[in-house]
């Protein structure tokens, strides 16, 4: 498996106790190998969840960092940026991906780490939010639970008695490229399917199965991910990289 060396600094318990999906730090590590990020840029960090990309954004790269999320409260996660001692440089914010609080142009970079599927794979988001939000030659970059390919009927046949509605934004590289691309508004600079996907997410549904109800409490059940890999015997899902840049 690639070695991912800024990943390996943090604490696997600390990334155990806060994650939400296949470890974000390895995802957003892969991402950031596209991506031109300076001290003194500023970033959204969309769908930060627990804030463990945030924390890793500003402690790596030394960026100013708006940590979005919908799910998780902002004050709790102001309690993680201050342990981690990044509350200088990250700024909480409670916040739903179709009402932001934010300017146009005013970021010089947006990214998304699992979650820009909840939101983004409609014909418009691109063009009527996402895209404003960063200024002219800024970046964009995304990381997503999709499909090596994309099928007739939405989804391969061996994941048929799993699917459920929310998979059906699951899609390839290719359809994202697209989805971005055909607008005019970007330059895509890296599209494809990570070499390591379903080993990451195995991690992360084996993890689930012994500790998601215990951590979660909220009914859901913790092997949903552990039964959808177990099926997928075509090897058909992916997590899909993405990034680009806005045009000028």
């Amino acid at each position: 498996m690639k070695r991912y060396p800024k990943t390996e600094k943090y604490d696997n318990n600390w990334i155990q106790e806060n994650w939400m999906g296949p470890n974000p730090l390895i995802l957003l590590e892969e991402l950031c190998e596209h991506l031109d990020l300076k001290p003194g840029l500023k970033v959204l960090d969309m769908g930060c969840g627990k804030g463990l990309t945030s924390i890793f954004l500003a402690k790596e790269y030394g960026v100013t960092v708006f940590a979005n999320d919908l799910w998780i409260d902002a004050t709790e996660n102001l309690r993680r940026f201050e342990q981690a001692d990044v509350a200088d440089k990250v700024y909480p914010i409670h916040a739903e991906a179709h009402a932001l609080p934010y300017a146009n142009g005013f970021f010089d970079a947006a990214i998304a780490v699992d979650c820009y599927h909840y939101f983004g794979a409609g014909e418009n988001y691109f063009v009527d939010v996402f895209s404003k939000l960063v200024k002219p030659g800024g970046q964009f970059g995304i990381v997503i639970p999709g499909l090596k390919r994309e099928f007739e009927k939405g989804y391969p046949d061996t994941l048929e008695k799993l699917w459920i509605p929310e998979f059906y934004a699951f899609h390839s590289d290719k359809w994202w490229r697209t989805l971005w691309e055909k607008t005019g508004l970007c330059k895509i600079t890296a599209s494809y399917p990570m070499e390591d996907s379903k080993k990451l997410w195995q991690d992360w549904a084996d993890w689930s199965v012994e500790n998601f109800e215990r951590v979660f409490n909220d009914g859901e059940p913790g092997d949903a991910d552990f039964k959808l890999l177990e099926a997928d015997t075509n090897n058909d899902l992916a997590l899909v990289v993405m990034a680009a840049k806005k045009s000028n």
